[in-house]
């Protein structure tokens, strides 16, 4: 389910519940913390959402949908798999970083407290984007001829270790620009997995 068939209230339950489990983080994070922030009772909230974990999956799933929105879709659409690479590279840097959209930031660091089913459905979404990237990636290597011996499941999961990483330390009043970051990943990936 995307925010687009999701009521007005849930969109708004589902964005204050983000900033609040961002800020306060998942576990120190009650429905009351929630239906507080929110100035509803207990009661409408849970006409909602039946639980915590029910809140949590669909902002996991929305900053998947975000994920296959504004960076699959988009590289899917260029030719050359070196230019789609570095597309992906940008794109994804900047999901990560783009304040509006702290699903990105929740999902990437509140994974474990999902019951197993729904960490599951999740799960497996991510595994379906890393072999995007990975494919992404092979294909760049093949059309350079590379000869590095990275292989492109490495660079993979590298690569995405490093731009998921980014929101525990960037700081947008610091020295790194995104572009600035954008195009230096570039170069560690390309330096690395596609001599």
């Amino acid at each position: 389910m995307n925010r687009e068939t999701l009521t007005g209230s849930r969109q708004e339950i589902l964005r204050t519940a983000a900033r609040l489990f961002q800020q306060q983080g998942y576990d120190a994070t009650s429905m009351n913390d929630i239906a507080a922030a929110l100035k509803l009772s207990k009661g409408g909230l849970y006409h909602h959402f039946q639980s915590k974990d029910e809140i949590l999956f669909h902002l996991m799933d929305h900053a998947m949908n975000i994920t296959q929105e504004r960076v699959v879709n988009v590289v899917l659409g260029i030719g050359g798999a070196e230019e789609r690479l570095r597309t992906l590279i940008r794109l994804h840097i900047g999901v990560v970083l783009s304040e509006g959209d702290r699903e990105i930031t929740v999902m990437l660091h509140e994974n474990h407290p999902l019951p197993p089913s729904l960490r599951k459905r999740i799960n497996a979404r991510k595994k379906d984007y890393i072999h995007f990237v990975e494919g992404l990636i092979s294909d760049a290597q093949r059309e350079r001829k590379a000869k590095s011996g990275v292989s492109a499941r490495a660079a993979a999961f590298a690569l995405l270790g490093m731009i998921n990483w980014i929101y525990q330390w960037y700081k947008p009043s610091g020295t790194l620009e995104a572009e600035s970051l954008a195009r230096q990943y570039t170069e560690i990936l390309f330096a690395g997995a596609l001599q």
